[in-house]
Order: structure tokens, then sequence, then C-alpha cells
């Protein structure tokens, strides 16, 4: 199979895989063709804040084992790239603060040991907050990451270097974090897909917190099929992490590959956090969610009020903040101002509204029960609002109308967050803009497989093309 070197970035990802099992492509040529990627378009958006230095030696590693007849492995050759929280042995992970500018682990994270067994090829480290904190992505250490459909825009966060590399072909896959949205609002502002799995499907390791059950480790890729081989791969119980679902007999990939189930029910629900919306994308997520009647899914709109789950939520999240920073509270006021206020917060938050916020996820669980003795799924948009200027830390107004919290344009997927479902963002349009809009699919207790299936309907139905950067190109 002829393929332009260059051609190689834009691969989906199993595409990738199946040309370097066969070995009808090298995987050096492939990472030759990410790094030409980065060459060209980093120094723009910023998405690879340290490259591996050993990418090229790690490919001539699997060639040889190919060469020798081994099972080179699912994700055979594949480029990924590693959110900056996550170690990675050997390579410098930041997690975007000073504090940690020169930091090198000895030892790779679980999620990162996996991907190297299934043939991936770690290509660097990608961009993100201090500490994952934020929706847009930018820290003291390495700056702020662009969009790559209108660089004067931010890519999202907290794995907005994950999302803007993966659009601009620098890696085929992206591994990310979860607590708010962190894999959703890049996916959904950067035109990609982000899946937040169920609590304990992949496994967190190494970790202070380790009966968390808020945050989550999960996959990003340019289509769902891509982000469910990466989700095959990463998947499972792990010996070094306590929260745990088994995947013995769970194709992800077949599930996605057979499409939605037939006589599929659907709710769609424009406005879940009761914060208003921008109209435009509200307007694609209804587009997309009534043309899956074609393929003969039932849609029916819903009510939900979840306004509660808003405070819920801000006190959990500073428990978690509370926690993350432990080991290193005293060095908290030298930190950027997210990580601040959110400890702050955190160290402020008393126990009466921890036990109540947790009395709340507990309602939101049934609530959500309820809905699924109707429906298989719900879809609700990303995001409240398009992308803002990236210079900014958070947007002023949402459909116009100013917000009553600097956290609220996160509240469509942070009140999800809560409840502990699969939920996906999948592209599902363009605004008026031209700029992505992201569409979210919640799914049952351990339904990845009928999230992702449905997320590549989506995707099907409504292309959205490539960024303007690389047209350009």
């Amino acid at each position: 199979m002829s393929i332009r070197a260059g051609g190689l970035a834009d691969l989906p990802a199993v595409a990738i895989r199946d040309l370097v099992a066969s070995g009808d492509v090298s995987p050096v040529d492939v990472v030759d063709a990410v790094l030409a990627r980065v060459d060209q378009h980093n120094s723009t958006i910023n998405a690879i804040v340290t490259l591996n230095a050993r990418a090229r030696d790690d490919a001539r590693a699997l060639e040889r084992r190919i060469a020798q007849g081994e099972d080179p492995g699912a994700l055979a050759g594949v480029p990924v790239g590693i959110k900056d929280v996550t170690p990675v042995a050997g390579l410098r992970t930041t997690y975007g603060s000073p504090l940690y500018r020169d930091y090198v682990p000895s030892e790779d994270a679980a999620v990162v040991a996996r991907l190297r067994a299934a043939g991936a090829v770690i290509i660097g480290k990608t961009n993100c907050p201090e500490f994952a904190a934020g929706g847009n992505t930018w820290n003291d250490v390495f700056g702020r990451t662009r969009n790559p459909w209108d660089t004067t825009k931010s890519a999202g966060g907290s794995t907005g270097g994950g999302a803007a590399g993966l659009a601009t072909g620098m890696i085929a896959l992206a591994e990310g974090t979860d607590l708010g949205g962190s894999l959703r609002i890049p996916a959904a502002f950067c035109g990609v897909v982000g899946l937040r799995p169920s609590v304990g499907l992949v496994p967190t390791h190494p970790y202070d917190w380790v009966w968390d059950t808020l945050q989550v480790e999960g996959p990003m890729a340019r289509t769902a099929e891509d982000a469910a081989q990466m989700l095959q791969a990463i998947a499972g119980p792990s010996p070094l992490a306590p929260l745990a679902q088994p995947v013995a007999g769970r194709d992800f990939v077949a599930a996605v590959r057979a499409g939605p189930r037939a006589g599929l029910r659907v709710a769609y629900c424009a406005d879940l956090a009761g914060i208003g919306i921008d109209p435009a994308l509200e307007r694609a997520c209804r587009r997309a969610a009534e043309a899956l009647t074609a393929n003969g899914v039932a849609v029916e709109e819903v009510s939900l009020d979840l306004r509660a789950a808003r405070d819920a939520f801000l006190a959990l999240r500073g428990l978690w903040f509370v926690n993350w920073m432990t080991p290193r509270l005293d060095h908290v006021p030298e930190m950027g101002v997210n990580v601040r206020d959110n400890t702050k917060a955190g160290l402020e938050t008393t126990t009466r509204a921890i036990g109540r916020a947790e009395r709340v996820r507990g309602q939101l669980w049934h609530r959500f029960r309820e809905l699924f003795a109707h429906h298989d799924h719900l879809l609700t948009p990303t995001m409240a609002v398009a992308p803002f200027p990236v210079e900014q830390n958070y947007p002023d107004t949402i459909g116009g109308a100013p917000m009553q919290t600097y956290v609220d344009w996160l509240a469509p997927t942070f009140v999800l967050s809560l409840t502990g479902l699969p939920v996906a963002s999948v592209p599902c349009g363009v605004d008026g803009q031209g700029l992505p809009v992201g569409l979210q699919i919640v799914g049952r207790p351990r339904d990845e497989e009928g999230v992702l299936a449905l997320a590549a309907a989506v995707q099907a139905a409504q292309p959205i093309g490539r960024p303007p950067l690389l047209a350009e190109a």
C-alpha cells in the first residue's frame, strides 16, 4: 500500500496499526511523519511540550520485533501523546508547574506501561494547566495551547495539548485525565473524541489518592473507533489500583463496528445544568440528535434540572484538590491562581458541605437510574460556550448573559462527572464561526460499548472536516 509519508499523520490509529503490523509501513516512517507535523505546527499550537528523544529508537525496536515474527500489539506503531500530569519513565513530567520544571520520573504510569505493551510509541508529553486545574490550557512553564481551528482561541482543558495535537496530526491517540470535563471540554473545542470511562475501568497509578472516585484516566482520539481501540489496550484491573472493573469478554472495537443496536431510545436535554447555552451550539447538537432517527434511533426531548449538582461538585472538587495538594501544601502559595483558589476553597469546605454533596451525588445516581429505565442514552451539549480567546482564563458570558460564578461554563461536563457513568464528547457539527461543536453521550453503568457505538454513528452522520490550519498546509 503506497501512502505519502506526510499522509501517515492523518490516518486513523487503527489504520496505522494495520499497516505497521502487516509490514506495509515502517513504524519509523510513522514517527517521522508525526514529528514533521510537530516541526510544522507545534510552534504555533504548543501542543507537545516535551518530545520523547527515544521515539525513533522505540519505533526501530518495534520494527525488529515485527521482522522476527513477534506479535506487535493492538496499537502497533501508533503515535501517542501523554498528558503532562501522567508519569513517563525517563521523560520530563512537569505537571505544568514551575515546581516540577525539571522532574523526570523513574516509573511509567500504569496506563503508559499498557500503551507500550500494546506496541504504541510515545511521542511526548502534551500541555495542560498547572496540576490539570482549569478548562483552558496554559501554565507558567510552557505557555498557552492554541486551537487548530482558530489559533486565537482556546483549545480547552485540561487535556488541551492532547486534543490540539490530535487535530493537527502530531499524534494519533492522546492519554488524558477527566475530573470535571478535562477529556470532554478540549475534545469539543478541537473537534475530536474524548471518552470519560466509568470509574475504575482504567487503573490510575501512581496516584496519591488511590480511592478517588471523581477523576478518571481515559482515551482521546480523532474517531470513536480509535478511542475504542485505545480503551481496549488500557482498560482492566490492576494490582496497583484498588478501584477496578472486569473487562473479560468485552470488545469495545467490535461494538463500534457493529453500530448502535436496533431499537435504541435516547433522551436529549439542551441545558441540564441550568446555566443557558449559546444558541448556535444548541442548534448543532439538536440537529445531530434528530439526525439519528435515520439510524432507527428514537429521540425524545426531556427536561433535566441538575442545578443542585453544581454546588455538590464544587464541594467535592475542593476535597479532591486538598488530597491532590496535601504532599505540597506548603508550596501552594507559589502556584498559579487556579491551584491556589481551588485548594483554598477545599480547605474552607466543611464536612457538612461534603456530606450534603455526597447525598446529592447519590440522588443524582438514582435520577439517572430512573432515566435509563426508559432510555438507553442521554444526549446533551458538551459545552455551553464556543471556544473563547486563548488569553482569557475563562469566558465572560454564556449565551450573552454574565456567569454567576467563574466555573459555570464547565457545569455541563462536571455535573455528569458526579454520576461515575461513561460519557463521551463527539464532534457533531460546527457553529457559525466554523468552530467544532461537541455532543455528550451518557451511557448506562459500564456501557462504554454503547456510548462509543453511538459516538461513531454521530461522527459518520456529521463529518466536520479538517482544521483550517491543515487545509492551508
